[in-house]
């Protein structure tokens, strides 16, 4: 019994410590604002983003989510025309230090354009109980409680931008990322129809931030 118990929670401790982005040591946020001046032709000075432009909130995220996906563009295993040019003018330290500054910001966002009432309730039910009949799981089960995010690994989701999410879902769905943890994203996507896209995404953007 107690072996098995060992085994269980080393399983368990080896995979949080996988799970989890490594710390950043230390971080300047001064510094990061003098990066994020090259960032915020799309990103703003404030993390807000852009809906028209698939551009995220990053104000929203964590210093530890920003750095991972910093490094996943520079390392190729995500792909983006528009953010190669600038990771790859970027070291550690300044991936490090402007994920602090973005981490650290408010960002004053407009309310997302109103949606179809019938289109916020199947959204909504995705979103907070999923469709088991086609072995959907609800976002806030990984993305915790009103999908505000859970810790490092599953960034918030309510109140980012829904071009933004409904573009992440296309691109895993077609397979052109894939830098989530053990591939639960594509498993999730690849089930979900173009109107549940819409939907869920839909009804993401608009939950408050807490």
């Amino acid at each position: 019994m107690k072996t098995r118990r060992r085994t269980r929670w080393g399983l368990m401790l080896g995979a949080l410590l996988w799970l989890s982005p490594v710390t950043a040591i230390s971080a300047d946020v001064d510094k990061g604002k003098e990066v994020a001046n090259t960032c915020v032709a799309c990103h703003g000075m404030d993390g807000a983003g852009q809906a028209q432009g698939k551009f995220p909130r990053l104000d929203i995220l964590t210093a530890d989510y920003i750095t991972k996906q910093l490094h996943d563009f520079k390392d190729g295993k995500r792909n983006s025309p528009v953010m190669a040019p600038f990771v790859g003018m970027l070291d550690d330290e300044k991936m490090q230090n402007v994920a602090a500054y973005y981490a650290s910001q408010s960002a004053q966002v407009p309310a997302p354009e109103e949606a179809d009432d019938a289109l916020l309730k199947r959204g909504e039910q995705l979103a907070l109980h999923g469709d088991w009949d086609n072995y959907v799981p609800s976002c806030r089960s990984c993305h915790g409680p009103d999908n505000q995010g859970v810790g490092n690994t599953f960034p918030p989701l309510a109140g980012q931008h829904a071009s933004y999410i409904a573009g992440e879902l296309k691109a895993w769905q077609s397979g052109d990322r894939a830098n989530d943890p053990q591939n639960l994203m594509l498993a999730v996507a690849e089930r979900l129809s173009a109107e549940d896209i819409e939907a869920v995404s839909a009804y993401l953007a608009a939950q408050p931030v807490k």
